[in-house]
């Protein structure tokens, strides 16, 4: 298996322009890129800005090593001026951005990367492919805990996507309010507490399930989740029961009718006296299955495939445009993708009681700051320093608050315009 350093997680192309740029004399020119979505997914009303953790770390290591350039010089990619370049290649310009967990909508300028053209165009597809993803997927995992209503979710679906992809989800997940992972990856590189007891297959290898829920209450205890629905759910449950004793800790249902078997699952637990035995269910969540569970007896979730692919938005959409040349603005016209030229500003305006009312972008200027407005815009790196991130407790309290500051409209799950108004004030 080759393992390529975080620099060659990128497209040709980015090496063809600046391999074009250092002929021509373009290379070092100063320049500023930024991130932004166009748009967000329909029915969506809000976006979370996510990965910025994780991709600040990688633009830490950006390098091409030895190996790496004689690839490119190999493969004709580049001409050895610019095999040269790449060697010697570090970031020291800036990149400024929305803190991870902020909440994000169209034109939002949620990352800012200023330097010379070469510098700051390379790293387009690596930060691209970091935001787009973790914002994807804590944009649709936001939306299934605020579904949740306060009840837990884990995270578990490592099965459905890339084996590394599935460790940045559950991070993002996290992020957006998740309870826990059954990712052990996730759970050692950053501090997500990890959950998961046992499969279908676990109780098929068994005679019977009461020898399976025996085994796994002699090696894990009471305190334990027992799968219940490999044969039938309420015989699944007396056994449960009959093994671990009412104070078991959890049922786990898979399958089936959810509302109906929630509903039917606690009368009968109730009536075995396990009146403190939780009710785990999964399979196919996403916010709308969450939501429609919202009067049952229901404990906590278990998402899996609609966490991971961003239930139905596996992209967030970001694009990543030269907006600044030498301090002069530049702006792309294509018809359906015009963007606004210059270095944009942006803050979040708020009503004295802290809801949120309208995001304002300036464009190569700052906005009229008023009381109770906020600067959406900090410090990553500055003149290639990389300034100390957030731990993912803040960013994950970030959100948290931020959510908690939109209008009530903005958390529907329903089709609708973006929870606050975006107002860009051209050059």
């Amino acid at each position: 298996m080759n393992d390529f350093a975080p620099a060659m997680l990128t497209d040709q192309y980015e090496l063809t322009m600046v391999s074009a740029a250092l002929r021509d004399g373009t290379a070092e020119r100063p320049s500023v890129f930024e991130v932004f979505a166009r748009r967000l997914p329909t029915g969506r009303r809000y976006g979370v800005a996510a990965g910025q953790g994780r991709l600040i770390e990688m633009i830490r290591d950006f390098r091409f090593r030895d190996e790496d350039v004689a690839f490119v010089r190999a493969a004709g990619i580049v001409d050895e001026t610019t095999a040269t370049w790449l060697s010697n290649y570090t970031f020291r310009g800036d990149i400024d951005g929305y803190a991870e967990g902020e909440l994000f909508f169209p034109g939002s300028p949620i990352l800012t990367v200023s330097g010379g053209f070469a510098e700051c165009v390379v790293l387009e597809t690596l930060i691209l492919s970091v935001l787009n993803h973790d914002s994807a997927i804590a944009s649709a995992a936001a939306r299934m805990v605020t579904a949740a209503r306060g009840r837990p979710i884990i995270e578990m679906g490592s099965r459905r996507t890339h084996e590394e992809a599935a460790v940045a989800a559950a991070r993002a997940a996290y992020l957006a309010g998740f309870s826990s992972t059954s990712n052990l990856a996730a759970g050692g590189r950053y501090g997500i507490p990890t959950t998961g007891t046992s499969a279908h297959a676990f109780t098929l290898l068994h005679d019977d399930e009461t020898a399976a829920f025996t085994s796994q209450v002699a090696a894990l205890g009471k305190n334990t989740t027992l799968l219940v629905d490999t044969y039938d759910i309420a015989q699944g449950i007396r056994n449960a029961i009959a093994v671990a004793g009412p104070d078991l800790r959890a049922v786990r249902i898979d399958s089936g009718d959810l509302s109906v078997l929630a509903q039917h699952s606690r009368e009968l637990l109730d009536s075995l006296g396990a009146t403190e035995t939780k009710i785990v269910v999964s399979g196919d969540m996403d916010e709308y299955a969450i939501s429609s569970l919202a009067a049952e007896p229901v404990d906590m979730y278990g998402a899996g495939t609609a966490v991971v692919t961003g239930s139905g938005a596996p992209t967030a959409g970001l694009v990543y445009k030269l907006v600044e040349v030498e301090g002069r603005p530049v702006v792309k016209r294509s018809e359906n993708k015009a963007t606004v030229g210059g270095r944009k500003t942006a803050i979040r305006r708020h009503k004295p009681t802290g809801t949120a009312t309208e995001e304002i972008i300036v464009s190569q200027g700052v906005p009229d700051h008023q009381a109770n407005d906020r600067l959406l815009q900090r410090s990553f790196i500055a003149a290639g320093e990389i300034a100390e991130p957030p731990a993912l407790a803040e960013s994950r309290e970030h959100l948290r608050q931020c959510l908690i500051s939109i209008p009530w409209e903005g958390l529907k799950l329903s089709a609708g315009d973006p929870a606050i108004p975006v107002t860009v004030i051209p050059a």
